[in-house]
């Protein structure tokens, strides 16, 4: 939080031309984020909470101990027979259900969602959530919000008349300017329109991505991890930063911060040595821009893991991910 309300985009000022020292800063965060951290209880300048439903966020940027604000991270809990407040906002946004069911409105039309299933919140949404049943329901919210709102794309509020309204003309239909057979793609992901797939990786099952062009978002992709007990997933290095959030089991992460040398071209210097963040259910875990990352379950329990990123960083070029060690299952598949 700012010290005078809430933080959208933080911003970023030198007298020097090299940035090195934000670099050391963030990386000296600590990663690791559980239950007892909320860094935003949703207090001030929020306008989705009703009586009975909460949210408070895990990562965003605002964090007096900043990691990121390419990717945000909050939760929103809904306890049975309630719902929260309607609104609207130009960003984005994909909710992972970690527990319970109930259902959207979206532009007055109907959602419903169970725990595994990813939801979308499409751009320019008037959204609302409800949980009519006796379980309670909570879902990990993840958004790109910021990347929005340095596009200049601020809109978002509660449902009300527009200001100045003698100034304007009759209503248009928005959707006129979003990219054409949008409102055919799917705005729940279910666990049956998902595949499990041996990769170097893991086994993962991809939730959001530019290929599944079926999936209503643009800004966010999103995949399950599932590393067996006592296994580990591939090393892998990309440029995009990374939160994992710890749906089941228990283990560790080992990542290793990649230097730029800047010489006649860019030359990448892995660091000799990783540093260790101790990971369990209900914990997420942050991985920094350009760095190396290998995760490792603990024996006698999987670690199941549920990952997002801004999809920004492949519009920008880097859409490849490096792998300097497959997981062993990956390697154990025999050639075709």
């Amino acid at each position: 939080m700012g010290k005078k309300g809430r933080v959208f985009v933080r911003g970023l000022t030198s007298e020097t031309y090299g940035l090195g020292e934000f670099r050391r800063r963030q990386l000296a965060v600590k990663r690791v984020r559980d239950d007892s951290v909320v860094v935003d209880d949703a207090k001030v300048a929020h306008s989705g909470d009703s009586e009975k439903s909460r949210t408070w966020w895990r990562v965003g940027p605002g964090d007096e101990d900043f990691l990121t604000q390419t990717i945000q991270v909050h939760f929103v809990e809904l306890p049975p027979q309630s719902s929260n407040h309607g609104h609207g906002h130009q960003n984005e946004a994909a909710f992972y259900i970690l527990e319970g069911r109930g259902y959207e409105i979206h532009d007055d039309q109907r959602y419903d969602w169970a725990k595994d299933d990813l939801v979308f919140v499409h751009t320019d949404s008037v959204h609302r959530h409800f949980n009519p049943y006796d379980e309670t329901a909570t879902a990990l919210v993840v958004k790109a919000k910021s990347t929005w709102m340095f596009m200049g794309l601020w809109q978002q509020g509660r449902s009300g008349p527009v200001e100045r309204e003698d100034e304007f003309g009759p209503r248009e239909d928005w959707s006129r300017i979003w990219t054409p057979g949008v409102g055919d793609r799917k705005k729940v992901i279910k666990p049956a329109d998902t595949t499990w797939e041996n990769t170097p990786l893991g086994r993962v099952r991809v939730l959001s991505s530019p290929e599944r062009t079926d999936a209503r978002i643009f800004s966010v992709d999103a995949f399950e991890l599932d590393i067996p007990a006592g296994s580990r997933s591939g090393k892998y290095w990309k440029m995009a930063d990374e939160v994992l959030y710890v749906l089941d089991g228990g283990g560790y992460a080992l990542q290793w911060e990649v230097e730029a040398e800047i010489a006649e071209k860019y030359y990448a210097r892995v660091a000799l040595e990783p540093t260790r963040h101790e990971i369990t259910k209900g914990d997420t875990l942050y991985v920094p821009q350009n760095h190396v990352c290998q995760l490792f379950a603990y024996d006698g329990t999987p670690l199941r893991l549920l990952s997002a990123q801004n999809r920004v960083f492949k519009h920008l070029g880097y859409d490849t991910v490096h792998f300097m060690e497959d997981a062993p299952e990956y390697r154990s598949v025999p050639e075709a």
